[in-house]
């Protein structure tokens, strides 16, 4: 019987990585370049409010990745699979809900996949716009001046042999040097954070509510990284271990709280109504630890690259060129298709490096309907019919509710803020472009 069965114990999964391999790798996944910008976050609520926000916030966002991955084990275990993904997922739970659901379950499915693609190769290319830019930087150091594009070609180039590897595996030693050099750079900074703190007490607990909805813009897209986190528990040796009060997922999710409050609370400490975009600009620029700090921050962002692109490259490859394993030589397909997808992001960081309005735009789409919209409607269809149900007083629904509202105030904001944004950004005079006037949003945008 379908009760019986166990997807866990009938998935097949190629190069399965380990609990520590997968714990390795979500910490790389969510910390990125958006823990940069934590500190002006927490300058807008005040540093008491802030962390409590922070928490909340991330409870929400971790609470509407387990609901996702408990209802794609659900819907692997009632279609007798060991594994459905994402846009599988929502096409099934669609068919089991009403009737109006299933017209529109193959465009609700598509649009999973073309959200998730599209953010992570934003991603990409504000990675290498990232390092781009602080290469120029410490190049200038040096009475060294070359274009922007320049370093973001090379940059872009030198991703190819990295990103050629296939198996999310065989990432985790760069993960893990990447954590390394993340973290390093990190207490570098510390360094200028912890000398000349004034008093607590001249910083704001709480600050006027006005200004949290520009905290929340910031924390959302510092905080959860869907697909990453998606791609790791299915390719998980023991996928069972991924969720749980002490899964892999949530001890996880309180490293990365550990690390986002104790940096956004010393940034803001230090630097109070003065911080900056990105905590970076505050340092001093001629100074060598604030010079190795950058460096090695943006060495971890290179070799984040390959595992925010293997979400792109899954879908195409795995969801649609190669689905029914219709390919005679899919590695070739596959290996074919990573160079492609760095030469474009490659391209499109040359020729549009202010892409930071409109990469918030498609960061707001991500966290408002893969995070929780989206699980919250999957469930709701899984336990619509008999004999499943919400529970008692039907708090399920209650909640799925709750989850599909703030989902939906969180995109009309971030998405009318961000529209904005690109009216500004793109809409007025070509200004000349330099390393300088890269809007701060590409370099702290998650």
């Amino acid at each position: 019987m379908a009760d019986n069965y166990n997807p866990y114990e009938n998935r097949a999964v190629e190069a399965p990585i380990t609990n520590t391999g997968a714990f390795v790798s979500l910490l790389k996944g969510v910390i990125g370049t958006g823990i940069l910008a934590l500190p002006l976050a927490f300058s807008y609520t005040g540093w008491m409010c802030g962390a409590i926000l922070l928490i909340l916030t991330t409870i929400m966002l971790i609470h509407g990745i387990t609901l996702l991955v408990m209802c794609m084990v659900e819907s692997a275990r009632r279609q007798k699979q060991g594994y459905c993904n994402f846009s599988d997922t929502m096409v099934f739970s669609f068919g089991e809900g009403p009737k109006w659901c299933k017209y529109c379950a193959k465009a609700a499915g598509f649009l999973v996949d073309l959200v998730l693609s599209f953010s992570h190769y934003g991603v990409c290319v504000v990675y290498l716009v990232f390092v781009a830019v602080n290469l120029k930087h410490l190049a200038e150091q040096f009475k060294f001046d070359v274009d922007l594009r320049i370093y973001i070609a090379i940059v872009g180039l030198c991703t190819i042999p990295l990103f050629l590897v296939r198996h999310l595996k065989y990432l985790v030693p760069f993960n893990i040097v990447a954590n390394i050099v993340m973290y390093v750079g990190f207490f570098m900074i510390f360094y200028y954070l912890f000398r000349g703190l004034p008093p607590i007490t001249d910083r704001k607990f709480f600050n006027e509510p006005s200004k949290y909805p520009l905290f929340f813009g910031i924390v959302l897209f510092s905080v959860s990284s869907v697909g990453v986190m998606l791609a790791i528990e299915a390719k998980m040796a023991q996928p069972q271990n991924y969720i749980g009060l002490f899964g892999v997922l949530n001890l996880s999710a309180v490293m990365v709280v550990i690390s986002y409050l104790l940096f956004a609370i010393m940034g803001y400490w230090k630097y109070g109504p003065l911080v900056d975009g990105s905590i970076t600009l505050n340092l001093p620029t001629d100074e060598v630890i604030s010079q190795i700090s950058k460096a090695l921050i943006s060495l971890a962002l290179f070799l984040s690259y390959p595992l925010s692109g293997y979400v792109t490259i899954d879908i195409l490859v795995n969801h649609y060129l190669n689905r029914g394993d219709r390919l005679r030589h899919p590695h070739v397909v596959e290996y074919i298709c990573r160079v492609c997808f760095v030469l474009v992001s490659t391209v499109t960081a040359v020729a549009f490096p202010n892409l930071g309005p409109l990469l918030a735009f498609v960061g707001a789409l991500t966290i408002s309907l893969l995070n929780l919209v989206f699980p919250a409607c999957i469930d709701m269809c899984l336990n619509y019919h008999a004999p499943y149900t919400y529970g008692k007083l039907r708090w399920q629904l209650v909640k799925n509710i709750l989850l599909i509202i703030a989902g939906l105030l969180i995109l009309g904001y971030c998405c009318t803020l961000s529209v904005q944004d690109m009216i500004k950004e793109y809409g007025g005079s070509k200004k000349s472009f330099s390393a300088k006037n890269v809007p701060v949003g590409v370099l702290t945008h998650e």
